[in-house]
C-alpha cells in the first residue's frame, strides 16, 4: 500500500498552481455530470445517499460518484473553485457559473437516439448571461480563454449502440456507426467554436470492456473484460485522434486537443495495486457489479466501507480516487499547454 502511494505522488503530483484561465466550462454524460439531471425529467440521477457520501458537507450533489469528480480536481488544480457547478442548480447564480459552468449531463450522448439533450442551447443562454453580468468585452474573454472538457460518447455503444433493443445496429455496421458518431462529434466541436470556444479538451475512450457492469455479463469471457468493446475504444479514439487533426487544420486559433484515458484506465484497472486500490473488478456500491443510480443507494447490502481501495464506486463509474488521478493525466496532457 505505502509503494502503491508512492508511485502515485511521483507519477501524479499535485499540478495545482496560480492560472491564467478565467473558467472551466464542462459538457458530456454522467463522468462530469455535477447534478444536472436532478433537474431533467429522467431516472438518471444520483442525488441520493450513498452518492456523495465523501463530497465536501457529506451531501448527494447529483455526481455519480461517492465524491468529487475529475472536473472538480482539474478546478482547483487551475486556481479556480474547488467543485464544478450545475448549471440547472437553482443555488447557484451567473457569478458563480463566470468561473465554472458544468452543462453535462448523465446519459447522454452524441447520438440523439441515445439521450436528446440541450447542453448547446443552455450555453448559448449562459452567454446571455454572462454579457449582462459582466459587460460583453470581459464576457468574450472569458468565454474565449476558458478551458473546455467535453466527455462523451460511451453511452452511445453500451445504452444504444449494444443495447438488445437497438436500432442503430440495424442501420449501422460497428466500423459504420463509429463514423456517425465522429461526424457528430464534429458537428458538436465545430458549433463550440462557432460560439466562441478556442481551448478544448476532448476525452477519448476508456476500456469500457473492462467496467463492472460489462465484466458482470462477460459469461463465455469468465468474467473478464469485454475484449470487443475495448476494440471499439481504440478505434474510435483512433478516428477522435484524426479527426482533431482535421478540425484544428480548419480552424485558424482552434486548440483542440486529445485527453487520453485508454492506457492509464486500463493499466489501473490491471495494476491496481500500485495506485494504491485494492479492488478493480467490482465496485463499492452494493455487489458493485451491477448498481448504478437509483439501484445504488442506502439500502444496497454489502456497499464497502472504504471507497478509495476501489478503483470504480458504482459499476460504471470511478471512485473518486480514480477520479484524482484522472485530473492529473489530463492536466498533464490535453492541458498542459493551456496553463
Amino acid at each position: 500500500m505505502v509503494l502503491g502511494f508512492l508511485l502515485f505522488l511521483l507519477f501524479f503530483p499535485s499540478l495545482a498552481a496560480p492560472s491564467r484561465i478565467p473558467a472551466i466550462i464542462v459538457f458530456g454524460d454522467s463522468t462530469v455530470d455535477a447534478g444536472n439531471n436532478n433537474y431533467v425529467h429522467t431516472i438518471a440521477r444520483a442525488n441520493f445517499p450513498p452518492y456523495g457520501r465523501d463530497f465536501p458537507g457529506g451531501r448527494a450533489t447529483g455526481r455519480f460518484c461517492n465524491g468529487r469528480l475529475a472536473t472538480d480536481f482539474v478546478s482547483e488544480s487551475l486556481g479556480l473553485p474547488p467543485t464544478v457547478p450545475a448549471y440547472l442548480d437553482p443555488a447557484y447564480s451567473i457569478k458563480d457559473f463566470a468561473t465554472g459552468v458544468c452543462f453535462a449531463s448523465a446519459a447522454t450522448g452524441l447520438d440523439t437516439a441515445t439521450s436528446d439533450v440541450l447542453e448547446m442551447e443552455y450555453f448559448k443562454e449562459y452567454k446571455k448571461r454572462l454579457t449582462r453580468y459582466v459587460g460583453r468585452k470581459k464576457a468574450m474573454h472569458i468565454i474565449h480563454e476558458a478551458v473546455y472538457i467535453v466527455s462523451v460518447g460511451t453511452n452511445d455503444f453500451i445504452e444504444n449502440y449494444y443495447s438488445p433493443t437497438s436500432s442503430r445496429r440495424k442501420q449501422f455496421t460497428v466500423e459504420e456507426y463509429e463514423d456517425f458518431l465522429i461526424g457528430l462529434a464534429a458537428r458538436f466541436l465545430s458549433k463550440l467554436h462557432r460560439q466562441g470556444a478556442r481551448k478544448i479538451s476532448f476525452t477519448g475512450f476508456s476500456p469500457f470492456g473492462c467496467l463492472p457492469s460489462e465484466r458482470a455479463t462477460n459469461f463465455l469471457g469468465h468474467g473478464g473484460c469485454v475484449e470487443q468493446y475495448n476494440k471499439v475504444a481504440i478505434d474510435f479514439n483512433m478516428k477522435l485522434q484524426a479527426l482533431i487533426e482535421r478540425l484544428c487544420a480548419s480552424f485558424p486559433g482552434l486548440k483542440l486537443r486529445f485527453a487520453p484515458t485508454y492506457d492509464l484506465f486500463l493499466h489501473v484497472v490491471q495494476n491496481p495495486s500500485s495506485y494504491g486500490f485494492e479492488n478493480a473488478i467490482r465496485g463499492c456500491c452494493g455487489t458493485g457489479r451491477m448498481e448504478m443510480g437509483y439501484f445504488c443507494n442506502e439500502w444496497s447490502r454489502f456497499t464497502c466501507e472504504d471507497p478509495n481501495k476501489f478503483v470504480f464506486w458504482d459499476s460504471v463509474h470511478p471512485s473518486e480516487s480514480l477520479n484524482r488521478i484522472f485530473a492529473n493525466q489530463t492536466l498533464r496532457t490535453s492541458l498542459a499547454e493551456f496553463l
